[in-house]
């Protein structure tokens, strides 16, 4: 077992190593959820699932629900 000075340099080690392992494994995946969650902007107004663009949302609402009428904010689109 090390005593001494050369205890606190095992430790100091150590502790870089754990520091350069938790910041190579990079974001976490609440942080990685948090961005996709931001990145759904439109919400269908049948089903309520989300879409990141007008134009995804628009080939939804015509393969998903054909029979209801489109949205305004999608006609131009």
């Amino acid at each position: 077992m090390a005593r001494g000075h050369q205890k606190i340099q095992s430790q100091a080690k150590a502790a870089e190593k754990q520091a350069k392992l938790k910041k190579a494994q990079g974001h976490s995946a609440t942080d990685q959820r948090k961005a996709a969650m931001a990145a759904l902007k439109s919400a269908c107004a049948v089903c309520k699932a989300l879409m990141p663009d007008p134009k995804t949302y628009k080939q939804h609402f015509e393969n998903k629900h054909p029979k209801n009428e489109i949205p305004p904010e999608l006609k131009d689109i």
